[in-house]
């Protein structure tokens, strides 16, 4: 019974960074109605940022971390601009957004790749004793992840359900045209989405970096497919599903993990994205209207 407790607890920080990370991806999706395969490598771009503005400015982790949001938020809306939004206005096929998003991915990564090389890097974020809280058992990094996303999560809650921006992605995600007849201003909501999505990456990638303790410029876009997964389990462009996704992934997995090779991880949670798919092919969360 320890050993599950012990990993519900280290589920329930997994599912943090992919709540992060989930939400911010469903949230894209919900309102550019097309998959963006370049969101690993934004949270790996918000690692590196993190690294630049510690060496460079002498900022801790945690003091970098506005920068690093504000910078990612800013390099998705460039990266809509320059590379996706002249094919959207022209209505090109999502296939062609698609492989669009894989070509920024690789460019992502082989800058990256050219700058620091592959080998690992960490944050300095000196040592870290365990706590008992209960059954459980954290680390104080392990808290601050966690709370970041508390933080997140409440704060993406007041701006879908109390804002004007809110209001106008949720209608914008609902139905494109009829949200432009009444005056919504598209290109402006676009711009402010992929700001809100990439600035969620930033901030996933350096929780998961502080929680993996290392990273390479591959890591973001190795930790996608489980957040893919999240995305889906909970409802494709619903982000309050994608909540309820990165709590059933992180923790299965998690737990799977204490009882198998942990290399089966992945394997896991491909496992129950195809039972959710079997069972509820459109997510849990989302309506069976939705096309």
């Amino acid at each position: 019974m320890n050993i599950l407790l012990l990993s519900i607890g280290f589920g329930i920080i997994t599912a943090s960074v992919i709540a992060i990370a989930g939400v911010g991806l469903s949230l894209q999706f919900g309102v550019t109605n097309f998959v963006n395969f370049a969101y690993g490598d934004f949270m790996t771009l918000g690692m590196y940022l993190t690294l630049v503005f510690g060496t460079g400015f002498g900022l801790s982790v945690y003091e970098a971390l506005p920068l690093v949001i504000l910078c990612t938020g800013l390099a998705g809306v460039i990266m809509n601009r320059l590379a996706l939004d002249s094919f959207v206005r022209r209505g090109a096929n999502p296939i062609i957004l698609l492989i669009t998003t894989i070509g920024v991915s690789l460019i992502i990564q082989s800058g990256l790749l050219a700058i620091w090389g592959a080998q690992f890097q960490k944050f300095s974020l000196g040592p870290s004793q365990p706590l008992h809280l209960g059954p459980f058992i954290f680390t104080p990094r392990q808290l601050t992840v966690l709370g970041f996303a508390v933080v997140a999560m409440l704060v993406i809650h007041v701006l879908l359900r109390y804002t004007r921006l809110g209001k106008a992605m949720r209608a914008m995600s609902d139905r494109r045209t009829l949200a432009r007849v009444v005056g919504i201003n598209t290109t402006w909501l676009t711009d402010w989405t992929w700001f809100i999505s990439t600035a969620m990456a930033g901030l996933a990638g350096v929780v998961l970096a502080i929680n993996t303790a290392s990273f390479t410029p591959s890591t973001g876009f190795g930790f996608l497919l489980v957040i893919f997964a999240a995305v889906i389990v909970g409802g494709i462009g619903k982000p309050y599903g994608a909540m309820l996704g990165a709590l059933i992934i992180g923790v299965i997995t998690s737990v799977a993990a204490s009882y198998m090779d942990s290399a089966y991880k992945d394997a896991i949670a491909f496992g129950v994205l195809i039972l959710v798919l079997l069972i509820r092919p459109q997510g849990i969360f989302a309506s069976r209207g939705r096309g």
